[in-house]
């Protein structure tokens, strides 16, 4: 059995060890043979098959030759123009379809001869060529027809006829080979609009044609309908002239728009359209689009959008529709460039465009919920709400992304809206919304867990075909859309909402149809806290678990190569666009990116936190999440995250594109000029820079979380967590820059001995000369040039009003005199033009009219915005706002309180302030009502009023413009009037009780970011050139005043105490006891009140409140020295030391009633 004793029975492989080579001639003629073979019994196999198909083709030919001879014998024996009887009829029908074959053109006479036939036979009432077998006769001939069609020559008039007669006799059966009809009918229309062959016949003749199947109401009449939409619907030429207007008028007086709806529902939620595949091209399904829309308006005369834009399935085929399309088709500010235009630039169909235009009307989106259930007029199932909320969510989410430019106008229709037009049992839109969301899967799971966010963040679809797992799928984007919806509608609304009917939600009148529409829409407080646990724990979520969440995405792209370069051949015009970056979508929902989530989570978030700081409604450390991170290695991990955001950036910085090249990636072809293989090097270069960025881009988040979350929801941290974060990058930075040597004198030691490129000492450049009453200009003339330089320490030499020189102590003081001086001086008010104006609450603001002003002034002198002199006054006052900004940023860096309050829109700006090592723009900043209280409080009055008045606001004579009273002459007063536009046109659209929220919307957009953009943007550069924005971004507006003038905080004397510096007779000897004195003064310090106390705190260091983390961080530390032994003289100040020169007082009334003489007198003023 096994002989080899192996355990098999396989037959050992022959190896030859001889090392002799075998014959093998003989192997190879047994294959030859075998091969030979082969062939031949493959010839022979082939021989028969080939026989016996030409005997089977031969024998059909003779069998049809036969009926044809047949057919040709019966029609010349019947001796009249018609058929004498049905049956004969019916007989020559079915051999004319077995012999028919449409390559022979005496065939295709015979057809023509029948039908002609035929035709006259029917004439006869005597003859009825309908029911029993006549029906499938009729079909067959369809079918040789339209068969016959697309090789046809010459007109096809009698095909046409002959279809439309066909057409009218089986009614019974229009749903068999629809497709075949419809595709063939567009085919013939784009025959003769190319060749220019259309003609009024032609034309009746088609639609004769497409609408006989459409007249029938049986069992198949969604699928007639599906077939004439896929097939018919999609072709372009029906748009066109001669088409449209007349024609396409006719068709859709023939069509039930209703039952087209119903047929489209379906199939539009489907991958493969139901295999039509004219709906695979985007192109086309624009085009149905566009006719689906227009047969809408068409049935209701062009108005009246409510009474079909609220339908179910008008909603879903025009969400689905748009979707489908929104990736290859472009229209972005559609009304201003008038044409649609894909990736390629190609102009696409205008008359789709007009159609999708108009679904952007107040009208339609404002009825969009009118008859969706509402819960407060009777009791509705979670489920069915849900249900009608997720498909009226889809839809507003499109045209949201469809229309960016429209957005606004998009969130208030729909804001304005209701479930009912009935005030007394309407429900708004934002409540609607809120209770769907709310009731959400995706909305409860994540406000429990955060950890169950990263699942439903990632969900994409299944690969594998399971129809349980699409199903979920679906359900879980459904969800998403729905609160992405309700996100969107409530951070509009809360951008128009003051704080009054904010907190009104709770009230009875929110609840009841008698308050203002936007006491209506406030939610409960309740309701929002649970809203704000929810959107923590989707922003922590999205910005710590980046990693888990953006998969990596190869660009589907072509990779640069040697050989690439070279093509010279190759046309520049036929290089693709650069693609866009690619962007993870949020459960796998096209066109809804992570990013885009991102910021509108944290948008919302902080406008709700805002509210909260103004006028708390939340639990303590509600905001805080410190559970979720380890606190203990917290600032460390920050630190070394930020670290590798340098060194990133570094490597970024090695990409920045050419000096002047401003053209966006996709208007590359636009811009390249040379040869082809100069262009093709530069696109190839530029995409692989646009590549690495992408890639870092997403780095960035998967390696920076923490820095993630402190620069977008900084609350989530404790405020004196993030200050010690902030001294810390200040104090890296310092050690960075200057080499390890922080302590300033260290440093100009080192400097004193170095030289830049031109020769001068490097420390020269950090000395100046101010004069009093001229610290402004002086430090502007002398370090302005510094830019980025003004970090490192400086060395200030104060002149008096006579010139003289005065002496200073240069410990950190004379700086910290130098940066209250020049902030002091720049921040008042002169006889000047005002950099800086404040509001009736004494909160600082850029002058929003300093650009104007300046203008006015230039011009009285007789000079144009062309002359160089103008140039450059306007440009010397954008580096004075820098300036200012650098002067801030020193104070932040330095750790040096000032006694500055800035306005809180104006700080916001700071917090909201990004982009590394630039300052192109304010981002991110979102102008809104209750900001303008700080601007302006008439002016938000004034608004308030318009938004809630019940008359008709055209009363006021309003439009979209504003006006401005610019000073002319700064010294005489003399004012003059500007008017600008809020929008294009603005002066010719009146305000309305319709669009007062839009009106009110860019007036809060005008004052507080377009009017002072410059000025603010001018400041914010200087500022981020001294301290980086992310820095700032860990801080709101609150936190940021208190970093520049420290807390408001009561003065906690015993830890002024401890952090104390004593000086002469005062200092604390080796028996460790404090001078009588000393002890007098502490005492007295006690005694007094919190106003009193930041008197004495500001009298000795400038500014009225505590240090951030205590007076241990007070720079310089709190000193008093000893005066004189007279306790008849004043105690004195050397505020840029924060120094208190203190006489020996021996009684603590004396000591008390000399201070507070001191204190709030002004005087005592002695700098040493």
């Amino acid at each position: 059995m096994f002989q080899t004793f192996s355990g098999s029975s396989r037959k050992p492989r022959q190896v030859n060890l001889s090392g002799r080579r075998t014959d093998a001639s003989a192997v190879k003629a047994a294959q030859q043979e075998r091969e030979n073979r082969q062939k031949e019994r493959d010839r022979l196999k082939a021989a028969k098959l080939a026989q016996r198909l030409w005997r089977g083709h031969h024998t059909r030919s003779l069998i049809r030759q036969e009926w044809r001879d047949e057919w040709d014998s019966e029609e010349e024996a019947i001796m009249e123009d018609a058929y004498p009887s049905q049956n004969i009829a019916l007989q020559q029908l079915q051999r004319l379809v077995h012999f028919v074959r449409l390559q022979d053109g005496e065939d295709v006479e015979r057809l023509r001869k029948y039908v002609k036939r035929l035709r006259l036979s029917l004439q006869n009432s005597d003859i009825i060529c309908a029911g029993g077998p006549w029906p499938m006769a009729y079909l067959r001939l369809r079918k040789l027809v339209l068969t016959a069609i697309p090789n046809a020559e010459g007109d096809l008039l009698f095909e046409l006829e002959t279809l439309a007669f066909i057409g009218k006799q089986i009614p019974e059966c229009a749903a068999d080979g629809v497709k075949t009809l419809y595709r063939t009918m567009a085919g013939v229309v784009h025959q003769a609009c190319t060749k220019g062959e259309l003609d009024k016949l032609l034309m009746g003749l088609v639609l004769r044609i497409l609408t006989a199947p459409l007249q029938t109401f049986t069992a198949s009449s969604l699928k007639i309908y599906e077939a004439f939409a896929c097939e018919f619907l999609t072709l372009a030429d029906i748009t066109e002239s001669p088409f449209h207007p007349n024609w396409l008028d006719a068709l859709a007086e023939r069509v039930n728009y209703k039952l087209l709806a119903s047929a489209l529902s379906p199939l539009v939620s489907t991958e493969d359209f139901h295999g039509f595949t004219r709906m695979k091209d985007g192109k086309n399904r624009l085009t149905l689009l566009g006719c689906f829309i227009y047969f809408h308006r068409h049935a209701h005369q062009f108005k009246n959008a409510q009474a079909y834009s609220s339908h179910k399935d008008f909603v879903h085929v025009i969400s689905a529709l748009l979707s489908s399309v929104a990736n290859d088709v472009d229209l972005d500010d559609l009304e201003d460039a008038k044409l649609i235009k894909n990736k390629k630039g190609r102009l696409l169909n205008p008359f789709a465009q007009e159609q999708i235009i108009s679904l952007v009307n107040q009208e339609s989106i404002g009825s969009l919920l009118w008859g969706a259930s509402n819960s407060s007029s009777r009791p509705v199932s979670p489920h069915k709400m849900n249900s009608e909320a997720k498909q009226l969510a889809n839809y507003a989410l499109t045209l949201l992304r469809f229309f960016p430019r429209r957005a606004d106008e998009i969130r208030m229709w729909l804001y304005m809206g209701s479930t009912s037009a009935d005030s007394a049992t309407k429900t708004p839109a934002i409540k609607f919304f809120w209770q769907a969301a709310r009731n959400c899967m995706v909305f409860n799971n994540i406000s429990r867990d955060s950890g169950s966010a990263v699942r439903l963040l990632k969900l994409q679809p299944s690969r594998d075909g399971n129809s349980t797992n699409h199903a979920h799928m679906i359900w879980v984007q459904d969800n998403w859309r729905v609160i992405l919806v309700f996100l969107e509608l409530y951070t509009f609304v809360l951008k128009l909402m003051d704080d009054e009917e904010f907190f009104s939600g709770s009230s009875a009148e929110s609840l009841s149809s008698e308050g203002s529409w936007a006491r209506q829409n406030a939610l409960a407080l309740d309701d929002i806290k649970d809203l704000t646990v929810f959107l923590k724990n989707l922003g922590f979520t999205m910005y710590f678990h980046a990693k888990e969440i953006v998969e990596e995405q190869q660009p589907h792209s072509e990779v640069a190569t040697l050989s690439s370069y070279f093509k010279v051949d190759v046309e520049w015009e036929e290089f693709p666009s650069l693609p866009k970056t690619p962007e993870t979508a949020i459960a796998g929902l096209s066109g809804i990116s992570i990013d885009y989530v991102k910021g509108l989570v944290t948008g919302l978030l902080r406008m709700l936190h805002e509210r909260d700081s103004r006028r708390k409604f939340l639990p303590k450390d509600h905001w805080l999440m410190t559970t979720h991170f380890d606190m203990t290695s917290f600032i460390p991990d920050v630190v070394a995250e930020d670290e590798n955001m340098h060194r990133i950036q570094e490597e970024d910085d090695e990409d920045i594109e050419p000096a002047g090249d401003d053209s966006t990636l996709e208007d590359t072809n636009l811009h390249f000029v040379g040869t082809a293989r100069d262009r093709s090097i530069r696109y190839h270069e530029r995409l692989e820079r646009q590549q690495r960025k992408a890639s870092r881009k997403r780095y960035l988040q998967t390696v920076a979380p923490r820095s993630e979350i402190l620069q977008n929801m900084p609350f989530f941290i404790p405020f004196n967590t993030r200050v010690h974060i902030f001294r810390e990058f200040v104090r890296r930075d310092q050690a960075k820059r200057r080499h390890g040597l922080v302590d300033a004198e260290l440093w100009r030691i080192n400097m004193m001995n170095t030289f830049d490129a031109s020769g001068h000492n490097n420390l020269a450049r950090h000395t100046a000369t101010i004069r009093r009453k001229h610290e402004f200009e002086d430090a502007y003339d002398q370090f302005y040039q510094l830019k980025e330089g003004l970090k490192e320490p400086i060395q200030i030499t104060f002149m008096d009003q006579f010139g003289g020189q005065e002496a200073g102590i240069d410990g950190g003081g004379v700086t910290k005199e130098f940066l209250t001086s020049v902030t002091s001086q720049a921040f008042s008010p002169s006889e000047h033009l005002d950099l800086f104006i404040e509001n009736e609450q004494h909160l600082l603001f850029p002058n929003p009219a300093a650009v104007e002003e300046q203008k006015e002034v230039l011009y009285q002198m007789g000079l144009t915005e062309r002359d160089q002199h103008f140039r450059d006054t306007l440009k010397d006052l954008s580096q004075r706002y820098e300036f200012l900004g650098r002067i801030i940023g020193k104070c932040l860096y330095e750790g040096i309180l000032v006694d500055i309050n800035f306005a809180g829109f104006f700080l916001l700006k700071w917090a909201l302030f990004g982009g590394a090592n630039a300052a192109a723009r304010e981002s991110n900043y979102r102008a809104n009502l209750n900001d303008l209280r700080d601007l302006d409080e008439d002016l938000y009055k004034g608004l308030i009023q318009l938004k809630n008045y019940t008359g008709n606001v055209e009363d006021f004579s309003l439009n979209f413009t504003v006006s401005d009273e610019i000073r002319t002459n700064i010294a005489t007063g003399a004012v003059k009037t500007i008017t600008s536009e809020l929008k294009p046109n603005g002066a010719q659209e009146a305000v309305t009780n319709s669009n007062r929220l839009v009106y009110i919307s860019y007036i809060a957009r005008y004052r507080l970011a377009l009017q002072p953009r410059i000025q603010t943007q001018a400041f914010l550069q200087g500022l981020s050139s001294m301290i980086a924005p992310h820095w700032l971004a860990m801080f709101n507006q609150s936190e940021l005043q208190t970093l520049i003038g420290g807390t408001s905080s009561s003065i906690d004397v015993s830890d002024l105490r401890r952090n104390t510096e004593y000086g002469g007779l005062y200092s604390i000897g080796d028996d460790g006891l404090e001078h009588p004195t000393i002890q007098l003064f502490w005492s007295v310090l006690e005694s007094l009140t919190d106003k009193e106390r930041r008197a004495v705190l500001k009298f000795v260091t400038s500014t009225p409140r505590a240090p951030l983390l205590g007076f241990g961080s007070l720079n310089p530390k709190f000193s008093i020295r000893d005066s004189s032994a007279d306790e008849a003289r004043l105690p004195s100040t050397s505020t840029c030391v924060n120094l208190l020169k203190l006489p020996r007082y021996k009684s603590e009334g004396l000591l008390k009633e000399k201070l507070l003489y001191a204190v709030f007198s002004g005087a005592g003023f002695d700098l040493s």
